[in-house]
């Protein structure tokens, strides 16, 4: 049996919320890439490009935010488990640095893609 209160969709909430300002009060990337969203999310609504090119352009903005919120989720338990160096500890919080790595990758190609397919 799990150790876990009732769902609940405003207690939740609040705990998401709450996962979200300690990111933006203590993550440098994430405030980044957080600007960076918020900049080009207008560019989204104000492009000449089909609905599909915008969603397209949508899911990869915000798979950037998603990465880089599960490489700090990574990065913390890691750091909770051990501050000590270990080879496995340094491993898994390398492969969460490539999660951000590969969705900046795409998220690049695919608004290069659509710009070069639109103008």
């Amino acid at each position: 049996m799990r150790n876990q209160p009732k769902y609940n969709f405003f207690k939740n909430t609040s705990y998401a919320l709450k996962g979200l300002i300690d990111l933006i009060k203590t993550e440098t990337s994430f405030k980044i890439e957080l600007i960076i969203t918020i900049i080009l999310l207008p560019v989204i609504i104000f492009i000449d490009v089909t609905l599909t090119n915008k969603a397209l352009m949508f899911i990869t903005l915000m798979g950037m935010i998603l990465a880089e919120t599960i490489n700090s989720a990574i990065e913390r338990v890691v750091d909770l488990v051990t501050l000590e160096h270990h080879d496995m500890a340094g491993r898994a919080k390398d492969v969460g640095s490539a999660i951000v790595f590969l969705s900046i990758f795409i998220f690049i190609i695919t608004w290069a893609i659509v710009f070069i397919d639109s103008f």
